[in-house]
């Protein structure tokens, strides 16, 4: 009877042991033929979107590797093993999360252990035979492609562009579908946001299916993310009035689209840290400079990050930015960015004399044609 309860005791400091409390999650992952000391990192997304940051490093001992810790809600992250080309992606959520991944094929890594994680396992089945489907298809009609540019033979060359434009429908198709048949999969809610990208938008499919998406989906981050584009969607369209908005200056005060009204107005989004934007700064000074005393106003938008004021202020003056500038330091979760949907920048609206959205996202000689045509000069 001792020896029984002994090993009840045992069991039961064991199980205890791997208990998880409810915001926690561990990941248990393998890799073979990695030597002892390397390093698996924990990767998320980094501030702008656009690149990865590490979140979380741990060594490598005998092929094996445990991360440990607490997330609040379901997020797409990558592995990056030391060494190894590719990164695995996975569904970081709570619980125990099991990774297996193949150094030399990483795109193959099998991730299981939790729901999301399964899902996920589940769409990568079918997303990745459509997408052998697709490189299959370049793979064998590429040279064809490269004769018949070469020949200009425009029907060999339709033919093959259509091929390929079905391949990517079944792709999209199939984003879709599973996004409508396992609204409780996180990754739902990530196709729904691939489809605002698509040339051929559909709002109201994108509506049908996230209202359908279970409360808990919705809630998360991207889910809130896509309910504001929804609503959103159809505030600053070329033809409306623009959304009125108002925001803070460099130097304290309060400015209002209304306020800075032209015969032709620009509402510029930009930022500090955004290459592009800076870029193009000098094109949009020379054309103000030259047509402010015409009616042209201009008020800039920035999403700068919070205690990021000073290399807010510093790019204007550097630019010479004359015009009316306001910024709430909230980055892609500025209020003013998420009333006009802007999902990258620069971004421009032009209004006409009556705050009618005319045109989006002009540059350069088009942006100035637009502008002497509203100003009639």
């Amino acid at each position: 009877m001792k020896k029984i309860i002994g090993f009840l005791l045992v069991l039961v400091f064991f199980t205890a042991c791997n208990q998880l409390a409810d915001n926690e999650f561990i990941i248990e992952g393998t890799i073979e033929g990695i030597e002892n000391g390397k390093k698996a990192v924990l990767e998320t997304q980094d501030e702008t979107g656009m690149g990865l940051k590490a979140t979380d490093s741990v060594i490598i001992k005998d092929g094996k590797f445990t991360f440990k810790g607490t997330v609040e809600e379901p997020e797409l992250r990558f592995v990056q093993v030391e060494g190894v080309n590719g990164k695995a992606v996975f569904v970081l959520e709570n619980g125990e999360i099991n990774m297996k991944i193949f150094k030399d094929s990483v795109n193959k890594t099998i991730i299981g252990g939790t729901f999301n994680n399964e899902q996920f396992a589940k769409y990568n089945l079918e997303q990745g035979k459509i997408q052998k489907k697709i490189m299959d298809y370049r793979k064998i009609n590429m040279e064809k492609m490269q004769t018949a540019l070469k020949d200009n033979d425009s029907l060999t060359i339709n033919a093959l562009r259509d091929g390929f434009t079905n391949l990517q429908k079944e792709l999209n198709d199939y984003n879709v579908t599973f996004s409508e048949k396992n609204p409780k999969a996180f990754i739902s809610v990530l196709m729904l946001e691939n489809m605002f990208y698509q040339p051929d938008l559909d709002i109201e499919k994108i509506k049908k299916i996230y209202n359908n998406l279970d409360k808990s989906i919705q809630a998360t981050k991207p889910g809130k993310k896509i309910g504001d584009m929804i609503t959103n969607h159809n505030a600053a369209e070329v033809g409306k009035k623009a959304p009125d908005f108002s925001g803070p200056t460099p130097d304290g005060k309060t400015v209002s689209l209304k306020e800075v009204m032209g015969k032709v107005t620009i509402i510029d989004f930009w930022a500090s840290w955004c290459g592009p934007c800076r870029k193009e700064n000098p094109n949009v000074v020379a054309l103000y400079n030259e047509y402010h005393d015409k009616g042209l106003n201009i008020i800039g938008v920035s999403l700068d990050k919070e205690g990021n004021g000073d290399k807010w202020k510093q790019a204007i003056e550097a630019d010479k930015l004359t015009w009316p500038q306001v910024s709430n330091l909230k980055y892609w979760n500025d209020p003013i960015a998420k009333k006009y949907n802007i999902q990258s920048i620069p971004a421009t609206y032009i209004l006409d004399a009556n705050g009618i959205i005319v045109a989006k996202d002009l540059r350069g000689d088009q942006l100035k044609a637009k502008v002497i045509e509203l100003l009639g000069v």
